[in-house]
């Protein structure tokens, strides 16, 4: 079990297309008087893994999504579920929504999502992501696991309150409280995924599809290979807006192992779900989980391609 998140299925690491930094130690043959090999140090230099590619469209606000990023970590730091710090911020993201409001979650007093809304045709589609961070190790501040995906939903849901479809389906933007264990508590699908798995037990009936946003902003090397328990079909339109917004190459045409996260409750429900997740991220579940390792660029990259997969979305039959 990996804290926070399960891994069910291991990929091949080579089949990710994974970057690794090397130390080579050689080992060289001596002419010395004593005929022995002797071990000398190699340094070679490993280019560092390239940025997102620049998104051609300008409908995702990445300066303010990258503020709103930077507030949790900085104004509100470790923020794990049920704190003080996490309770302040969900007031402060509440107001941030289109039509915010709090939805308790059964059998976890003090525990809410935090949901906003664009009104039209239900089912809706939702997009989603956790706003709590890891619990351990203690001063964990999530700047890619949390603080990003909460940032991104929060800025689509202010560009489309603005944006008039008559017609179009209704959207939900949905922040999951619970989404991290507790320290110590096992296993993660009785312990963690609680504030999806809230919303889900209540509303699957009216989504139509779920977009999950998590690990999303790494700064460098950011790739999202589909993960296996994302809806195939599904996953193919978000590729489509990816490549329509010229940041397609962040999504290879490849597949790793499935990951119980906030979709996982989604799609045992039959609603199609896709979690845009990049586990390949040396910082996960660690205090250098930080703003030096995540971007702008990263983060506006994601939130256009989400902004055009989302707006095709809601001309569907």
């Amino acid at each position: 079990m990996v804290s926070g998140r399960v891994w069910v299925v291991v990929a091949a690491a080579a089949s990710l297309g994974l970057v690794v930094a090397l130390l080579v130690w050689a080992v060289v043959v001596s002419s010395g008087e004593s005929g022995a090999p002797s071990t000398a140090q190699v340094s070679v230099t490993v280019p560092a893994a390239p940025l997102a590619p620049l998104a051609t469209a300008n409908r995702f606000d990445g300066a303010r999504a990258f503020a709103l990023l930077r507030e949790q970590v900085l104004d509100y730091g470790w923020r794990p579920a049920g704190s003080a710090s996490l309770r302040r911020l969900a007031v402060r993201l509440r107001a941030l929504m289109p039509r915010g409001r709090f939805e308790a979650i059964p059998g976890h007093p003090g525990l809410r999502n935090v949901v906003g809304s664009v009104p039209g045709r239900l089912p809706a589609i939702v997009v989603g992501a956790h706003y709590d961070v890891e619990d351990a190790p203690k001063g964990f501040v999530g700047a890619n696991d949390g603080a990003a995906g909460t940032a991104a939903v929060v800025t689509l849901a202010r560009a489309f309150a603005h944006a008039k479809r008559p017609g179009a389906r209704a959207l939900r933007f949905v922040l999951f409280d619970g989404e991290e264990e507790p320290a110590g508590c096992t296993p993660f699908t009785a312990c963690g995924i609680r504030g999806s798995s809230a919303y889900a037990a209540s509303h699957a009936g009216e989504v139509k599809a779920l977009v999950l946003l998590d690990y999303i902003a790494e700064k460098h090397g950011l790739s999202f290979p589909r993960e296996a328990g994302s809806d195939p079909a599904l996953w193919r339109r978000l590729r489509a807006a990816a490549t329509a917004v010229e940041v397609g190459a962040l999504f290879p045409d490849m597949t790793f192992g499935e990951i119980i996260d906030d979709h996982t409750p989604f799609t045992e429900r039959g609603v199609p779900a896709i979690d845009l997740i990049d586990f390949d991220y040396p910082q996960r579940d660690s205090l250098q989980d930080t703003l030096d390792v995540v971007s702008q660029r990263s983060l506006d990259a994601v939130g256009e391609t989400v902004y055009e997969l989302v707006t095709r979305l809601r001309r569907r039959a």
